[in-house]
């Protein structure tokens, strides 16, 4: 291991964070777990969304027999669900035209 082993884990409390399977391998190796985090459903509110738009815009649709088609798939829906999808959260913006209207303005070479 390139840094060791980590003194804690911390999770939320999904089945496959509370297998023993998982547990065990944790505990064998004394790493102490958390799933305990005040607010630690904040952290994880957004990426849910994100896979529940995924899993039913795309993949439930589309059905994908192979790696390569769920590769190229989502390369697909990526692009479109950060480019050309409006969001209502962002007043009916594209997350490309949140974030790059966030980032600094490079300013031209005189």
């Amino acid at each position: 291991m390139k840094y060791g082993c980590p003194e804690i884990f911390n999770t939320d409390q999904g089945s496959q964070f509370t297998a023993e399977a998982f547990t065990d391998a944790l505990r064998s190796r004394d790493i102490a777990i958390s799933m305990d985090g005040k607010g630690r459903w904040m952290d994880n509110v957004f990426i849910e969304r994100l896979w529940k738009s995924v899993k039913y815009e795309d993949i439930y649709l589309k059905a994908y027999g192979s790696m390569a088609e769920v590769k190229k798939g989502l390369a697909t829906y990526f692009m479109f669900y950060n480019e050309r999808r409006w969001h209502q959260n962002f007043d009916r913006k594209t997350p490309s035209m949140i974030y790059f209207s966030t980032q600094p303005q490079k300013q031209a070479a005189a």
